[in-house]
C-alpha cells in the first residue's frame, strides 16, 4: 500500500478528532489512530515493504523503521496516559490536543521515512507548528509566551537549515536532493561550500535535537507542553531532529571535509554536555530539569557521532534506549503534578509514602538514565569512553567523566528530594491513578532488558544504519 493512503488516513483521523462531540468518540478515533499504525507496521515488516520506496519521496529503510517503532511505542503509551492527564478538561480543548498530537506524531513519521533533503526540511517545519499548538494547550501567559519562543526560534533554526541545504544543492551541482544520490554528488564538492553547509544545518536542526545551541527552545517546549505530550517531544521528536543531522553527517562520510565535520559536531556534543550537567543544578521544575537530562544525553550521543568508530554504534543505541527511558520519565512525572498540581522541586515530597509504585519508578528510572548497570546507556557510554581512550583524547575522557559526575548528583538529589523530603505543597490524593504508574514502567522494563541482552536483530539494524 502506498504510503500516502497512510499519510491519508492519519490525517483524516486527526481532522474527524478535532469535531468530535464527546470524549467516547476522540478516544475511539485515537483507537483507529494507533490501529492505522500498527497496520503500517504490519506492512512494513511483514508484507514486503521493509526497505522499499514507497511516493518517490519515502524509503523504509533500517532507521526509519528502527525510530518509527519506537515512536509507535511511545506513542501508545503517550495517548493513553494523555487521556487519564486531560480527563477534567474541556471538550473543545480535549480534542484540539488529540488532534494535533495525531498530527505531530503523523509528521515526525514523515521524518524518519524521508529520503530526500527537502522533504525531510518541510516535515520538520511542520512538527514545528503542531508543537506550538500543543504548547498552547493552557492558554495562560506563561504557556503563550512559550509558544511564540518556540514558532520563532524553530522557524528561524529551519531558516538557517534552509541556507544550508541551498549550499549543499550548490556544492552537488543542483542535480539531485535525494540521499543516496548526494552521497556520491558530495565526493567531490567545494570544501568551502560543505564546510559552511553542514554548520548551518546542525545550528538549525539542533532546535529538534535539542542539542547546542538551539537546546533551549526544546526545555521551555517541554515545560509548557502537558507531560505525555513531553514525552513525545523529548523522545520522538528529538529523535526525528537526530536522524535529519545523522543522515547529513553520513553524507559528509566520503567528503573530504569529514574530519573537520567530525570535529564540529564532537564540540557540539561537548558544549550540550556541558549545558546539560550545568543546568541540571541550577532548575527548580522536574519538567526542565528533564528536560536538561535530554540535552546531556543527546551531547553523549553527538559525542559519538564526533569520535566515529565504534562510537557511531554506540550513539545510535544511546539514543534508540533514550527514547524509551526519558518517555518513562516524563509519563512517571505526570502523574506527580496531578498528586502536587506542580512541579517545583524546593516544595514537593514524601511521594514514596504517597504513590510508591510512582517513586520506584522514578528512582528506577534515575538509575537507569544514569547508566548505572543493568541500563543500556551504561552499554552505550561504556563504548563511546572507550573509543575516546582508544583516540587518546584523554581531556575528552576527563571532561566527560567529570561532567557525568556532576550529572550523577544533580539527578540522584533531585529524585531523592521528591521521594523523601517533607512536602509543603496542597496534596490531591484522589488523582492517582497507580495504573498509570504501572504502565509507564513498562518503558522501563523495555529499557533494561535491552541493556541486559541486545536482540541480535536490534545489534544487525545498527550495524547497518552505523556504517558509513
Amino acid at each position: 500500500m502506498n504510503i500516502y493512503i497512510f499519510f491519508a488516513l492519519w490525517l483524516a483521523t486527526a481532522a474527524s478528532t478535532l469535531v468530535a462531540r464527546s470524549r467516547r468518540m476522540v478516544h475511539i478515533l485515537c483507537g483507529c489512530y494507533l490501529t492505522i499504525h500498527a497496520v503500517f507496521i504490519d506492512s512494513l515488516l511483514f508484507r514486503g515493504r521493509y526497505l522499499s520506496t514507497s511516493g518517490a519521496f519515502f524509503t523504509f529503510d533500517e532507521a526509519g523503521t528502527l525510530f518509527y517503532i519506537l515512536l509507535a511505542i511511545v506513542a501508545l503509551f503517550v495517548f493513553r496516559h494523555s487521556e487519564e492527564y486531560l480527563k477534567d478538561d474541556a471538550i473543545e480543548h480535549y480534542r484540539l490536543y488529540f488532534s494535533l498530537l495525531m498530527l505531530l506524531t503523523t509528521a515526525i513519521t514523515g521524518v524518519y521515512f524521508a529520503n530526500n533533503v527537502a522533504i525531510t526540511w518541510i516535515l520538520l517545519e511542520a512538527t514545528t507548528l503542531c508543537g506550538a499548538g500543543i504548547l498552547y494547550y493552557r492558554r495562560s501567559k506563561p504557556t503563550l509566551e512559550a509558544t511564540w519562543k518556540y514558532l520563532f526560534v524553530c522557524s528561524t533554526g529551519i531558516a538557517i537549515a534552509y541556507l544550508g541545504i541551498l549550499l549543499l544543492c550548490a556544492a552537488a551541482e543542483n542535480a539531485s536532493l535525494n540521499y543516496t544520490e548526494l552521497k556520491t554528488l558530495l565526493a567531490n564538492g567545494n570544501p568551502l561550500y560543505l564546510k559552511v553547509a553542514f554548520i548551518l544545518i546542525l545550528t538549525g536542526y539542533s532546535c529538534k535535537m535539542e542539542i547546542f545551541p538551539l537546546y533551549t527552545i526544546g526545555v521551555d517546549a517541554n515545560f509548557a507542553a502537558p507531560a505525555p505530550a513531553s514525552a513525545m517531544i523529548s523522545t520522538g521528536l528529538v529523535n526525528a531532529g537526530f536522524l535529519a543531522i545523522f543522515r547529513i553527517y553520513k553524507l559528509f562520510a566520503d567528503t573530504p571535509v569529514f574530519d573537520w565535520v567530525k570535529n564540529v559536531i564532537l564540540a557540539t556534543g561537548v558544549l550540550s554536555l556541558i549545558v546539560g550537567a550545568l543546568f541540571l543544578r541550577r532548575t527548580n521544575n522536574y519538567k526542565r530539569f528533564l528536560s536538561y537530562s535530554t540535552v546531556e544525553n543527546m551531547g553523549i550521543a553527538a559525542i559519538g557521532l564526533g569520535i566515529g568508530g565504534i562510537g557511531v554504534w554506540a550513539a545510535v543505541f544511546h539514543v534508540v534506549c533514550h527514547s524509551l527511558i526519558k518517555s518513562s520519565l516524563f509519563l512517571q512525572i505526570g502523574i506527580v503534578r496531578h498528586i502536587y498540581n506542580g512541579y517545583r522541586i524546593n516544595r514537593i515530597g514524601d511521594y514514596i509514602n504517597i504513590n510508591k509504585v510512582g517513586a520506584i519508578g522514578l528512582m528506577a528510572g534515575m538509575v537507569v538514565i544514569l547508566a548505572f548497570p543493568p541500563s543500556p546507556l551504561f552499554v552505550s557510554e561504556l563504548m563511546i569512553l572507550a573509543e575516546t581512550i582508544t583516540a587518546g583524547n584523554w581531556w575528552l575522557t576527563a571532561l566527560m567523566m567529570l561532567l557525568m559526575c556532576i550529572v550523577i548528583y544533580s539527578v540522584c538529589q533531585r529524585i531523592i528530594k521528591l521521594c523523601y523530603q517533607p512536602n509543603q505543597d496542597e496534596l490531591h490524593i484522589s488523582n492517582i491513578n497507580r495504573r498509570l504508574s504501572y504502565s509507564a514502567l513498562i518503558l522501563l522494563i523495555g529499557a533494561i532488558i535491552i541493556g541486559l541482552w541486545q536482540p541480535a536483530p536490534l545489534k544487525e539494524i545498527i550495524d547497518t544504519i552505523s556504517t558509513l
